[in-house]
């Protein structure tokens, strides 16, 4: 083993904790892989209450290459004009993050996000239909950048948003979107501090499990059927604001 390899492992607990970790962010990655999303909605609830390390920075890095890697596989797919209005929105969300943070504490802004996330759910699965227009993609484009960059869980939104599209059109399409806001939202961390050479490393030795996940939902996704795509959108997005709301509870 390399001295290189011997200082990244420092960064861990144990090998317990590493395998722990890299079962959830194989899950995560498969689960995205599969549905266009779902790798930061599953990852950091868990991560905030058993790997707090992982959060935001670490989760963020191993995100940004899985977007990107989901995207170029349905890049055919992609909805480059709704991908735009999406990524315009991440922009403005993750520069007002850091305003919003000033003015109210994350517990706050977490508590809020996951309030919300869980009405749209609820209101979504009562019947109401959310039009794939331009204001919405960039209205969720805003909520996700506000919420990636706060809790490392920007997802929901999109899921609430988009979940009418066709499934090849709803990876490709949000692959590019979170490949773009998840680097948007690591360069916001590096700049206030919570991004730096820790979190890379551990985000480095958890690649393999991310690639492995990634591998796996291309088997899988043959067998997402489109009637159940949005069933299993609307589940991450209240999983994701559930998470949310236990990780800020355990933080009081």
């Amino acid at each position: 083993m390399t001295g290189s390899t011997s200082g990244l492992l420092s960064l861990l607990p144990g090998w317990s904790a590493y395998l722990g970790m890299g079962a959830m962010v194989l899950a995560g990655a498969c689960l995205q892989g599969v549905s266009g999303l779902g790798f930061a909605m599953f990852c950091a609830p868990i991560a905030a209450l058993l790997y707090p390390e992982l959060v935001p920075g670490a989760l963020l890095a191993l995100g940004c290459p899985l977007a990107l890697m989901t995207g170029l596989r349905e890049f055919h797919a992609i909805e480059w004009r709704t991908a735009g209005q999406a990524i315009a929105g991440r922009v403005l969300g993750t520069g007002l993050a850091a305003a919003c943070m000033a003015l109210l504490s994350v517990q706050t802004l977490s508590l809020m996000f996951a309030a919300l996330i869980l009405s749209g759910v609820v209101l979504s699965l009562k019947g109401w239909r959310v039009a794939h227009s331009a204001r919405n993609t960039t209205l969720a484009g805003l909520a996700s950048g506000l919420m990636g960059t706060i809790t490392s869980a920007g997802a929901p939104p999109f899921a609430i948003a988009m979940q009418h599209l066709p499934a090849n059109r709803l990876r490709g399409t949000l692959g590019a979107v979170f490949f773009i806001g998840a680097a948007l939202s690591l360069v916001a961390l590096a700049l206030v501090g919570r991004m730096g050479a820790a979190q890379l490393g551990l985000s480095l030795l958890l690649m393999p499990w991310m690639v492995t996940g990634f591998v796996l939902s291309g088997r899988l996704k043959f067998l997402m059927r489109q009637q159940t795509l949005r069933p299993m959108l609307l589940g991450l997005a209240a999983f994701g604001a559930l998470g949310i709301l236990v990780q800020t509870l355990a933080r009081a």
